[in-house]
């Protein structure tokens, strides 16, 4: 059990969708969401990629300080910096990265991004179960591997590997990484297809819960939590129950990111999962990357007025409320 975080308030938060699985270049900017602008010579420049990955940037603004994370960064090797370069976006003024758990589509882009830091010595906050070998095997009998980020390449490449399986602050104390997600609801059960190296190396042994899931917290004065969590493994309820519990705040100004509710094995939990989401009662819903179209349609159609659809370069601004 840990004590209370003493999460320091901010005047505004920024998170910009660097890397998703959606790219729509005709969405309208609406609300705290600005799409990126549309050019004459739109088709003559290079384009946004969507793939099977995420990727976020966080700004925190108190006053005229500002501090920026990278919260992942994708599976292809430089699918964030490309994203970043047709943005505009420098990320020199990075501090930290934080990676949400240990699978390739999350972590894979750091090889990339790294390459432009050169040797800053950067941190990279992760879950030590985020080194864990894993693999996931379909109902189907297909096999996937889910390698892990290797410290010696990290370390390699200038970074510098902070495993920690609580919660941090960062940002001067704007940003909350997690840590390890407290497991409250009775049907969020994990990733029940997975499995883990096994500690002989000779085989491997079940391994549903992704203990390593881990997300990002910011307060927003007088809004509440904004809440990014990158696939939610832990389950998008327990994400934001457990970002209550650590800060001891309750209004939810807005989620984003993935809820993994996509495919058969988790589609039957989007109605217990929007019940809850009912309950908690957030401002904004920005699902994307592994929620699914069954769970976007069903989030759209209870949430009409909160829900915004996420893309590839669009810029969330969750700003306090002015004076």
């Amino acid at each position: 059990m840990h004590s209370r975080i003493d999460l320091r308030v901010v005047d505004a938060v920024a998170v910009t969708i660097v890397v998703d699985s959606t790219v729509d270049i005709l969405l309208p900017t609406t609300g705290p969401a600005r799409r990126p602008p549309l050019h004459m010579d739109w088709s003559e420049r290079d384009q946004l990629r969507a793939e099977h990955g995420y990727a976020l940037i966080v700004e925190t603004r108190v006053g005229d300080e500002r501090h920026t994370v990278v919260y992942d960064a994708g599976l292809g090797r430089d699918t964030f910096l490309h994203n970043c370069d047709v943005l505009g976006l420098s990320v020199l003024d990075t501090e930290m990265f934080a990676i949400s758990h240990g699978h390739a589509d999350h972590h894979a882009g750091l090889e990339g991004a790294f390459r432009r830091f050169g040797r800053a010595r950067l941190p990279v906050v992760l879950h030590p179960d985020a080194l864990l070998h894993r693999r996931v095997i379909f109902p189907t009998g297909v096999e996937i591997s889910m390698p892990p980020p290797s410290v010696n390449d990290l370390e390699r490449e200038g970074a510098r590997v902070h495993e920690d399986p609580g919660p941090s602050l960062w940002g001067a104390d704007t940003i909350l990484v997690s840590g390890q997600v407290a497991r409250t609801t009775g049907f969020e059960k994990g990733f029940p297809l997975q499995q883990v190296r096994s500690a002989d190396a000779q085989g491997w042994d079940p391994d549903p819960w992704i203990w390593d899931d881990q997300n990002i917290v910011v307060n927003v004065r007088g809004r509440g939590l904004v809440v990014a969590s990158s696939c939610s493994h832990a389950g998008a309820i327990n994400v934001l129950r457990n970002a209550r519990s650590l800060t001891g705040i309750d209004p939810i100004h807005a989620f984003v990111g993935g809820m993994h509710l996509t495919g058969g094995l988790f589609e039957g939990i989007i109605p217990a999962t929007i019940d809850a989401l009912v309950e908690l009662d957030p401002d904004w819903l920005v699902p994307g990357h592994c929620t699914g179209w069954r769970a976007f349609a069903e989030i759209a159609t209870r949430f009409p007025e909160r829900y915004l659809p996420s893309s590839v370069g669009t810029k969330l601004v969750f700003e306090a409320p002015a004076p």
